[in-house]
């Protein structure tokens, strides 16, 4: 985990929320709980490498594989 990409994003997220909360005090609750669930989850994406892991065709392999060999037997 990069410190400073995850430090830089949750500087990012907190300016968005002071940003756009004075506007979302008339809105309902769903929305606002929406507009930070999906901030976390951006919080949290900016906690792993992306561009190094693998991708799900990878998972599904490592994944299937015990089975397909079992298959074949």
């Amino acid at each position: 985990m990069k410190w400073a990409a995850f430090l830089s994003t949750a500087f990012i997220i907190i300016l968005i929320i002071l940003y756009e909360w004075p506007r979302m005090k008339q809105k309902p609750v769903k929305e606002k709980l929406a507009l930070i669930s999906l901030l976390l989850i951006g919080l949290l994406l900016s906690m792993f490498n992306l561009q190094e892991m693998a991708g799900p065709t990878s998972w599904i392999e490592a994944l299937f594989r015990p089975l397909g060999e079992f298959m074949e037997r």
